[in-house]
C-alpha cells in the first residue's frame, strides 16, 4: 500500500486476532466490573491487587471462555471442530468455577477459621474463591455480549 509515495506494509488481521481480542476484552471488562461492583457494595477496594483476584461478580473465567466460544462460533461457524472444543472447555471451566473452586474456597475459609480459633502457629492458607452460579451466569452473559461485539467488528473490517 502506498501512502504519500512511500510503501507501507499492510498487516492482515486474521481470525486469531479476533479470538484473542474477545478473550482479553472479556477478562478486562469482567475484572474491572468486579472492582466497581465491590466498591458499590461498600467493600474496601483500595488495593489494585483486587483487579486480578479470583472470585466475585461477574466470573472473569466464564466471561473469557464464553466470549471466545461466541467469537469462534460467529467466525468459524458452530459446526467447526474448534468451536466444539472451545464449547467443551468453556463448560469445564464454568463447572470448575462453581463446583471445585467454590468448594475448595469454602473449605479454605473453614480451615482458616479453625486455625484462628485454636490460636495455632500454623501459617494461614491462601484461600482461592470460586463462584456462585449467579456469578458464573453473569460472566457468561458478559461473554456473549463481548463475543457478539467482536463478531460485529470483525464483519466490518
Amino acid at each position: 500500500m502506498e501512502v504519500g509515495g512511500a510503501t507501507v506494509p499492510v498487516v492482515e488481521v486474521t481470525e486469531t486476532f479476533f479470538y484473542v481480542a474477545a478473550a482479553i476484552t472479556a477478562w478486562l471488562v469482567a475484572q474491572g466490573l468486579k472492582y466497581v461492583i465491590a466498591s458499590f457494595k461498600g467493600k474496601r477496594v483500595s488495593s489494585p491487587r483486587q483487579l486480578y483476584l479470583s472470585g466475585g461478580m461477574p466470573s472473569a473465567h466464564s466471561a473469557t471462555t464464553v466470549a471466545l466460544v461466541v467469537a469462534i462460533g460467529g467466525i468459524e461457524g458452530v459446526n467447526s471442530s474448534v468451536f466444539a472444543v472451545a464449547l467443551l472447555m468453556s463448560a469445564v471451566v464454568m463447572y470448575d468455577a462453581i463446583m471445585v473452586r467454590r468448594s475448595s474456597g469454602e473449605q479454605g475459609e473453614s480451615l482458616t477459621a479453625l486455625i484462628k480459633e485454636q490460636k495455632s502457629k500454623v501459617r494461614l492458607p491462601r484461600v482461592a474463591k470460586g463462584h456462585t452460579p449467579v456469578e458464573v451466569l453473569a460472566g457468561a452473559a458478559l461473554g456473549v455480549i463481548i463475543g457478539l461485539v467482536v463478531i460485529f467488528i470483525q464483519n466490518q473490517v
